[in-house]
């Protein structure tokens, strides 16, 4: 499955590009070779052979004339003009800022620097005012998307590099941490504490295998919002799944189930969400706490459901009497019941809290997380270390064979990461989210959710930092307190990025028949945007 969606994001991404520059080329969107008439402000003549400093000025209506876009003032530009022989005509090397037209910005950001913008200018005559005015030629472009695709391609292959060598020492440090707790007994005695529902969720595991310790410390880890503290275990268990998998490379039922629920993001505190609500000024940026909740335990119950029943297919020949008698089936349809169930019951408790109950004021629930976040990791650290320590257990020997166990984990996902995120930078930089946006909208208008957020909902299971980017500059528009601002801030506090999930967790295992585990995570999401959607409309709509 994760072969033809890798597949389609990069062709999908490669047409949407070569579509938008063919018809830029056909609309002949930039002018290439094309005059437009501009003034020389201030000097009023040029040597020849020589370079000066020049300060153009563009009429705002011939610039709207020539370019078909809209523009407030007059564009002013300033830089360098070199003129060789002919003092008539000369190399400029112009400079833009802050009030420059967007397609002028283009233009410069394209064959150079962000900022630098290079042309020819002819000198035409001098005007009865000692000005000098005639024409200038910016630099030809071509191929504009093409050339962000390859950008971005290159940008974020180092990023995805940057990404897992700076997870190595958190890798190693919290792997350190938790063979030690292993050593003492502390992993055994919290999976004996959850042993009936990893028993659901993971029937083909031992309760005593140690994958059972490290997704309870992984679950455990998210659930409290340590998202660094929360990746080394998930590794760790995934690689203790991968020992006792038959069927070496391709993902078990229990990878499947454990990646569903981590791409359902459960978080009892959504702090980034929050974070960014305050700094754009929201009266009230921990509101999404409850929504938050709301809208990762549906995802979080409908994957696990679907991951269920997934695991039943597909069915082999004459296997389907067998199938229906056997214990997961109903065990699966329980599931869905029971979630059901929950959604209702909570999504009554969450209508009272918010129209009867008032919520805590901003600065408590703003404490509530500083102390949380601040304390939260040194305090498993020094339980971890100490309760080994009275347990005899040899902390530094042993924290070291654990922290060597994470270097190495840390290293194999690179390929695995590079290959995924180059997949979503072509994707992203060709402009097939557009496509994907516009096909969708005719799904999600009839369902109340704005158009506006449809682009946070699609962004967030590709890119963290791009879902990040969209979160803020849709609040930023409509402000963090108004419905979309709270609907996206949900969005982003209620789920993960999926296919982040997906290529480190299986990457780290050299996993790459991913059976059912991306439907079930896109699913799970798709759950939590509509619970979140569902919940914000009630409660704020």
């Amino acid at each position: 499955m994760l072969n033809y969606v890798w597949f389609a994001l990069i062709v999908l991404g490669l047409a949407a590009g070569l579509s938008s520059d063919f018809n830029d080329r056909l609309a002949d969107k930039y002018k290439n070779g094309k005059p437009i008439k501009t003034e020389i402000i201030g000097n009023s003549s040029y040597k020849p052979n020589a370079t000066s400093e020049i300060e153009l000025k563009i009429n705002r209506m011939d610039f709207e004339k020539f370019y078909s876009e809209k523009t407030s003032n007059d564009i002013i530009l300033k830089g360098k003009v070199t003129f060789k022989e002919d003092a008539n005509k000369g190399s400029l090397y112009l400079l833009t800022n802050d009030e420059t037209p967007a397609i002028i910005k283009k233009i410069a950001s394209i064959n150079g620097k962000e900022n630098d913008l290079l042309g020819k200018i002819e000198i035409k005559k001098t005007g009865t005012d000692s000005t000098l005015s005639g024409f200038v030629y910016f630099e030809e472009i071509s191929f504009v998307k093409m050339k962000e695709i390859t950008g971005a391609a290159i940008g974020f292959a180092e990023t995805a590099v940057t990404i897992a060598l700076g997870l190595i020492g958190i890798m190693a440090m919290w792997l350190g941490i938790m063979k030690i707790a292993e050593e003492a007994g502390i992993i055994n005695f919290l999976a004996r504490m959850l042993r009936p529902i990893t028993r659901f969720l993971y029937p083909d595991v031992p309760p005593d295998n140690p994958a059972i310790g490290a997704m309870i410390m992984n679950f455990s880890a998210n659930f409290l919002g340590l998202g660094n503290a929360a990746t080394p275990f998930g590794l760790k268990a995934m690689d203790e799944l991968e020992k006792i998998n038959p069927n070496k490379g391709v993902a078990s039922n229990a990878m499947c189930t454990f990646l569903t629920i981590n791409t359902a993001g459960m978080t009892l505190i959504p702090a980034t969400a929050i974070a960014v609500r305050a700094s754009a000024g929201s009266s009230e940026p921990a509101i999404i706490i409850g929504t938050s909740i709301f809208g990762s335990f549906c995802a979080t119950v409908v994957g696990v459901t679907v991951a269920k029943i997934f695991e039943n297919f597909p069915v082999k020949a004459g296997a389907l009497p067998s199938l229906l008698k056997a214990k997961r089936k109903p065990l699966s349809i329980i599931a869905g019941v029971i979630a059901f169930v929950l959604i209702g019951v909570l999504t009554g408790l969450f209508s009272l809290i918010g129209k009867n109950v008032p919520l805590p004021s901003t600065e408590t629930v703003k404490t509530v997380i500083q102390v949380v976040s601040t304390l939260a990791i040194p305090v498993l650290i020094i339980v971890f270390v100490g309760y080994g320590f009275i347990k005899k257990v040899k902390v530094y020997e042993t924290f070291v064979e654990g922290a060597k166990e994470g270097f190495n984990i840390a290293i194999r996902i690179i390929p695995y990461l590079v290959a995924m995120l180059v997949a979503i930078a072509i994707f992203r930089a060709g402009g097939a989210m557009e496509w994907l946006i516009y096909s969708l909208s005719y799904l999600t208008n009839p369902i109340g959710m704005p158009a506006e957020a449809l682009p946070m909902a699609l962004m967030r299971p590709l890119s963290g930092s791009g879902s990040l980017g969209v979160m803020a500059e849709i609040m930023s528009v409509h402000g963090p307190d108004s419905f979309i601002g709270i609907l996206v801030s949900t969005f982003f506090g209620s789920s993960e990025t999926t296919f982040y999930v997906l290529a480190v967790y299986f990457g780290s295992v050299n996993v790459k028949k991913t059976r059912h585990a991306l439907p079930a995570g896109l699913i799970a999401d798709t759950a939590g945007f509509l619970g979140a959607l569902f919940i914000v409309k009630m409660l704020f709509g």
